[in-house]
């Protein structure tokens, strides 16, 4: 696909959307991690646990020409894990995001952390979180570059590697 940043719509997540697309590009984005030897849930999870993981939770869509091309996930009611977050209410977590390979290099991720953000903090969040396998050096470079620190590690069950937590203050 050949598309601009102006091409492409962020929205939130409608009952109309389709889970199985949804399902399908978060498998896509998520391939070049699981080449790396990383098993993230979004290299294969299935169209009921993406179900289940954006339940409850704000889910942000990029389209294009009516395609969903890129997500995130942010939660905002407030979580029992990772341990940096148990017990604080001051907290969105935001998840799975996700670019169409395709489309990477044109700054969408960036965006739609952004919108991300800006949610938390009009919800009255002083801090976004989110984690990643502490061997993903260029996620890491992402976020570290988006202002996020480092506040903690976490080995999450099933998990092959062990993620960092990051943290931004809003």
């Amino acid at each position: 696909m050949t598309a601009t940043l102006a091409d492409i719509v962020i929205r939130p997540l409608t009952p109309a959307d389709s889970l199985e697309e949804l399902t399908g590009l978060l498998h896509r984005a998520y391939k070049r991690l699981a080449d790396l030897g990383f098993n993230y849930t979004a290299v294969d999870q299935s169209v009921e646990t993406t179900r289940e993981r954006i339940e409850g939770c704000e889910c942000f869509v990029a389209t294009l020409k009516g395609n969903i091309v890129g997500t995130v996930n942010l939660d905002v009611r407030g979580r029992d894990d990772p341990p940096w977050v148990v017990g604080r209410k001051d907290c969105a977590y935001a998840s799975q995001l996700a670019v169409e390979p395709t489309l990477r290099k044109l700054g969408l991720g960036a965006r739609l952390m952004d919108i991300a953000e800006r949610r938390a903090r009009d919800a009255g969040f002083a801090y976004c979180v989110g984690d990643t396998s502490e061997r993903a050096e260029y996620l890491i470079a992402f976020y570290t570059g988006r202002g996020y620190e480092i506040v903690d590690h976490v080995q999450w069950e099933g998990k092959t590697y062990r993620s960092v937590v990051l943290a931004k203050k809003l």
